[in-house]
């Protein structure tokens, strides 16, 4: 993406119009939907007959990523990501993202072209355009904010409320493994600041690594559940844990719900780092945060649509209100569900 003369660059001898003009110029617009899009006041997009959807999510160097062990490009892909998991929830798909970013004088020309080379990554894979953002300075860190676009038919837009009794608790692919990655990475962020120079040991875990710096968003599921006809009665994408999420879906039905441990699906390299850090993974997919798996509700006549799916696990079931909200351990007792996941907000 760049010579090497671009490393020595300063960001300062662009300018703001020059930054966008550099970080963007490559842009391919993927949707006809996108009217117009980067170098103007606004972006221009043309919904004809379907249900517009917008999301915005904010990420906090210190907050939300450490750049001490998240590499800049993977760092741009996830931000992409955990913006289009949000439009993907409500069984829409995404079309336009808008990026915008503040960064401080520790920056420089090669590190935001590394972190540009990972939203173009993410929307060249999810066919999804940059159509506009903004740069601005800061005093401390880096500021990335990303705004999400895209749409759904009316009849098949889906929310958090809408489930009723006894309609079967489904989740996508295998929870905990980003807090688990999370967890490996804090652990040899400490062992590098007492010694310094000291290679981290990461090895045999490129799963967990890879759900904690560069997820995937389901794209997958909503195709397959189009294809299938089914459409969920309600739905979420797991960035808190599976704990606080589904108690959103409980909140917003009126309902109960009932899950099962033995049911939670987690991956072994969850469990072979629980193990070595003495954290149990059920806990971790309960309260860990960052799996960007969707969960869903489909009633019981849907189901044999879906049982031979791989991809698709129920773990458990909604219930009336007056159950409340418990996970049926595997020695058969039944625990409370808590919202204990991560301390950021998700809208």
């Amino acid at each position: 993406m760049s010579d090497e003369n671009d490393k020595n660059t300063r960001i300062s001898d662009l300018g703001e119009f020059g930054l966008i003009e550099h970080l963007t110029r490559k842009v391919q617009l993927h949707n006809e939907s996108s009217i117009r899009g980067v170098g103007d006041d606004a972006a221009v997009m043309d919904y004809s007959g379907r249900r517009v959807l917008v999301t915005s999510d904010l990420l906090l160097e210190g907050i939300h990523f450490n750049l001490m062990y998240t590499p800049l490009k993977h760092l741009g892909y996830k931000a992409v990501i955990v913006n289009i998991s949000d439009v993907l929830a409500m069984n829409g798909f995404p079309e336009q993202v808008v990026v915008s970013l503040g960064v401080s004088g520790k920056f420089g020309l090669k590190h935001i072209e590394d972190l540009y080379e990972g939203i173009h990554l993410a929307c060249d894979k999810y066919h999804v355009d940059l159509v506009g953002g903004d740069t601005t300075s800061s005093v401390t860190g880096m500021t990335i904010s990303v705004t999400a676009v895209g749409s759904v038919e009316p009849e098949k837009a889906v929310f958090r409320g809408g489930s009723r009794v006894n309609d079967i608790i489904c989740t996508t692919g295998n929870l905990g493994g980003a807090y688990m990655g999370l967890q490996l990475l804090e652990r040899e962020k400490e062992v590098f600041k007492k010694r310094p120079g000291v290679q981290p040991d990461l090895s045999g875990y490129d799963y967990i690594l890879e759900r904690q710096l560069k997820p995937e968003a389901r794209a997958d599921i909503i195709r397959l559940l189009g294809e299938k006809g089914i459409v969920p009665t309600s739905m979420i994408d797991i960035s808190d844990g599976l704990s606080s999420d589904v108690l959103h879906l409980c909140h917003h039905s009126n309902l109960g719900c009932k899950i099962f441990q033995e049911k939670i699906p987690l991956h072994k390299e969850t469990e072979k780092m629980g193990q070595e850090l003495d954290i149990d993974p059920t806990t971790a997919a309960l309260n860990g945060g960052d799996d960007y798996e969707l969960l869903f509700t489909i009633p019981t006549s849907e189901y044999d649509k879906i049982k031979e799916e791989e991809k698709i696990l129920p773990v458990g079931h909604m219930t009336s209100p007056d159950f409340g909200c418990y996970m049926v351990s595997t020695s058969d007792h039944q625990i409370e569900l808590k919202a204990q996941g991560w301390s950021k907000q998700k809208g």
